[in-house]
Parts: structure tokens; C-alpha cells; sequence
């Protein structure tokens, strides 16, 4: 596996470069308030949970993870969709907040994969244990159906062995620092992926795996810009490029190239999210006047109806629904009960 890093071009060390020296000023910068950071953690997790479901074919969006987190009844989703949006939910919470305690191992993976699957009833029967029949990698469409098998994973009895290889490797190359660590990290996923070890869960369980490793190789940013909703926003690039870099493998001319390119530009947009969290710019940027008196109101109160929003900020009704789209958009508010009961408080 080692040669799959060595003697890369130079455009994937400008972007490690550039990624590193963005990682340098979060480090540097990060003056955000624990309860602002708190908060961002919170939306996060929502995102996260909400973009990761979605890449396999999950029906929910954001604002439904969000109610369904909440305890709030999501009759018209399968429960296969509920059940998984929760497992993954409190797995990254996990990880986001006990990641320094969290050691990189093969038992701690299948731990997890336990924990993913746990509210799933159909994986019961193979929660945290290696695949027993043959699988198969499918590219997901929007809708959730499968338009065609991408490749062939690690036969079943030889995934155990194939695993422990990967993980001793990832181990070791991270404790030496030979290799830069986003390119250890880059290199277990697609491997972990080509195995594809558990039944399923997967695709989920690497994304999980990409948070715990990058926090714990110091990219601490990643806790507040979510990883899967970018991998989200690029998912048919994400399902090239894996593709692309895992039918060299067993061959004479074994590459990560395309892989690591789209992961690192990934991982670039998100420092570039993280950095812009610190930027000076505040909210006060963002909004036009009107939708800064709707803001301004709602920070003074606990909650309040769009009516007496509209009535004490002196801001029309249709422009003072208008802002409070835009703020719950931004995350800075939050809406509290449905129909004529509907208010408004900031997040």
C-alpha cells in the first residue's frame, strides 16, 4: 500500500500545502465561543446524519432528521430510513465529542459498525461481524434505486485477513509519520471501500471513520463543516473516482491518483468552510436591513410569533416570513410548533 503514496505529482502537494495551512489558522483563530462552537457541532451532526443517509439512498432531508432527533412523529418514512438516520446520528455525536478517547483499531470498526446498525432490524443478524456472503458496490440515484453495479468487493474469506492488513498498515504509517496523514487516511478509505467488509453499512461506516481520523491526526475543524454533505454535493464524482483508483488495483499500475485528488479538494472545501467560520464577517454581513431587525428582535426575545415580529421590528409580514426563511437557512433560528401555534427562536 505504500506505493500508492510515494512519487505523487505536485498538484496534490499544493493542495496538502493548502490544506495544511488553513488547518494552521483554525488553530490559530479559532476565538468562536464554546457555546457558538456548541451550536455548530449541533448543525453538524443534523447535516451529517441527513447528507450520509441520503448517499445510500435514504429519503429524509435535513429539517426531517432534525424533527426525528427530537422525538417528533415521522409517520409517512419507511422505518429502514429512520432507523439508520439514528444509528448514524449517535454515532458521529460520538465521535465528535470522544474522539481523543477513541483508539483506531479493528475491534473499535466493528464496535462501530454495531452501533450504526443498532435501530436497523434487517442487519441484526450481522451487526459488527465481517460479511458472510459475497457483496456487491452499487451507485445509488437520487430516488434511491440502484442504476448499476460500480465493482466487485474483497471475497468473503478473505476479508478478515485483508482487514487486519489495512488496519495494521494505516496503524503503523500514521505512528511513523512517514507518509503525510491525509494520505494514510485517503488510502484506507478506498481500501476500506474495495473490501467493503460488513454486509452493509459501508459507505457510512468510512464517512464515520473519515471524521474519527482526521480529528485524531489534529484537523479539529472538521467537527463543525460537515465532510458527507460535501462528499453529498459531489456524490457522482465520488463514486468516479473511487472507481476510477480501485480497478487498478492487483495490477502492475496500482494508482490512489484519482481518488486522492477528489478527496483532498474535499478536504479543502472544508477547511475553506472552517476558516470562513472565524472570519470576521459576521451575521450583520449577511443580512439586508429588514432581515437584521428580524434578527435583532429575536435576539432580545425568548420566541415570538411572526405577527409580533412583524409588529415590533416594524417590518411588513411577507418580508418578516421572508427573513426568518433566510435565518433558519443560516441556522440562527429555529421554528417552534406547526400551523397558527408556529414561533420563532434563535437557535
Amino acid at each position: 500500500m505504500d506505493r500508492r503514496i510515494k512519487n505523487l505529482p505536485q498538484k496534490i502537494w499544493l493542495l496538502i500545502n493548502q490544506i495544511d495551512e488553513l488547518k494552521g489558522q483554525w488553530i490559530g483563530g479559532a476565538k468562536l465561543n464554546p457555546q457558538a462552537l456548541g451550536r455548530l457541532k449541533r448543525s453538524v451532526l443534523i447535516t451529517s446524519t441527513g447528507a450520509s443517509t441520503r448517499i445510500e439512498g435514504a429519503k429524509l432531508t435535513d429539517e426531517d432528521v432534525e424533527k426525528l432527533m427530537r422525538g417528533l412523529s415521522m409517520q409517512k418514512f419507511k422505518n429502514r430510513d429512520k432507523q439508520e438516520v439514528k444509528g448514524y446520528y449517535e454515532l458521529l455525536d460520538n465521535v465528535l465529542n470522544s474522539w481523543k478517547h477513541i483508539h483506531f483499531s479493528e475491534s473499535t470498526i466493528k464496535h462501530f459498525h454495531k452501533e450504526l446498525l443498532k435501530y436497523a432490524e434487517k442487519d441484526e443478524r450481522h451487526r459488527g461481524e465481517y460479511k458472510k456472503t459475497e457483496n456487491k458496490v452499487e451507485m445509488i440515484n437520487e430516488v434511491g434505486e440502484s442504476i448499476g453495479i460500480l465493482f466487485d468487493t474483497a471475497p468473503t474469506y478473505l476479508t478478515p485477513k485483508a482487514m487486519q492488513e489495512l488496519v495494521d498498515w494505516t496503524r503503523e504509517a500514521l505512528l511513523t509519520g512517514e507518509s503525510h496523514p491525509l494520505l494514510i487516511i485517503a488510502n484506507f478509505l478506498v481500501e476500506f471501500l474495495n473490501i467493503h467488509p460488513f454486509q452493509d453499512g459501508n459507505g457510512r461506516l468510512s464517512r464515520v471513520l473519515t471524521n474519527l481520523l482526521m480529528l485524531r491526526t489534529g484537523y479539529e475543524y472538521v467537527a463543525y463543516v460537515s465532510h458527507e454533505k460535501l462528499i453529498e454535493d459531489n456524490k457522482a464524482e465520488y463514486y468516479i473516482s473511487l472507481r476510477q483508483a480501485q480497478k487498478t488495483f492487483r495490477t502492475d499500475h496500482e494508482t490512489v491518483l484519482p481518488w486522492l485528488e477528489f478527496f483532498l479538494n474535499i478536504c479543502l472545501a472544508q477547511a475553506q468552510a472552517a476558516l470562513k467560520l472565524l472570519s470576521q464577517e459576521n451575521i450583520e454581513k449577511l443580512l439586508s436591513p429588514k432581515q437584521l431587525a428580524v434578527w435583532k428582535y429575536l435576539e432580545r426575545v425568548s420566541e415570538a410569533t411572526p405577527g409580533e415580529i412583524a409588529k415590533s421590528a416594524k417590518v411588513a409580514r411577507p418580508t418578516v416570513s421572508q427573513a426568518l426563511e433566510t435565518l433558519i437557512r443560516l441556522k440562527k433560528v429555529e421554528r417552534v410548533g406547526q400551523g397558527r401555534t408556529t414561533r420563532y427562536r434563535k437557535n
